[in-house]
């Protein structure tokens, strides 16, 4: 879960112009009359991180809990590419049915959020490398420390009682 919301902040984040910039400072003068302001890329700036993980979490009305078919290892899989096609991925799974439609997945990516934005926005902020591992293991410590390119879980996972998530 958290892989996956740190990657469609990613995402989002790299859609952004990079020469678009933001001014960004107390704006308060100087004993010479002068504001202090520096210009800061959009992308990195503090306000417009924490403004996107307002809504970031919408995404994942896109994904759905599945196992694939040769290992039985849950994960949660986008069913449209970016590109709006069909992900390639649907057939090696098989999708987890649940009553509630994978609505629980906004949920739990709200409750992360919500816990740990200061951390986020800090670490997107300065353009840390990683910030999925980051996040999930040393600040909430709920991953191994392994890099994967699916949040990868075991089948005793219930999501509907993680308190954690």
């Amino acid at each position: 879960m958290f892989r996956t919301t740190m990657d469609e902040l990613e995402a989002e984040i790299a859609k952004i112009d990079p020469s678009v910039s933001i001014d960004v400072g107390n704006y308060r003068l100087d004993a010479n009359g002068n504001v202090k302001q520096k210009s800061i890329p959009l992308a990195r700036s503090e306000v417009h991180i924490s403004d996107m993980l307002d809504s970031i979490c919408a995404k994942l009305d896109d994904y759905v809990r599945a196992t694939y078919k040769s290992t039985g290892q849950l994960t949660l899989l986008r069913i449209m590419d970016p590109t709006g096609g069909m992900n390639p991925d649907i057939s090696k799974v098989d999708i987890v049915q649940d009553g509630d439609l994978n609505k629980s997945l906004k949920f739990y990516c709200e409750g992360i959020v919500d816990e740990f934005e200061d951390d986020i926005v800090q670490l997107f902020s300065k353009g840390t490398k990683d910030i999925d591992v980051k996040v999930c293991t040393d600040v909430a410590n709920f991953c191994s420390d392994t890099v994967s390119g699916e949040d990868e879980f075991t089948e005793d996972d219930d999501f509907t009682e993680r308190d954690e998530l």
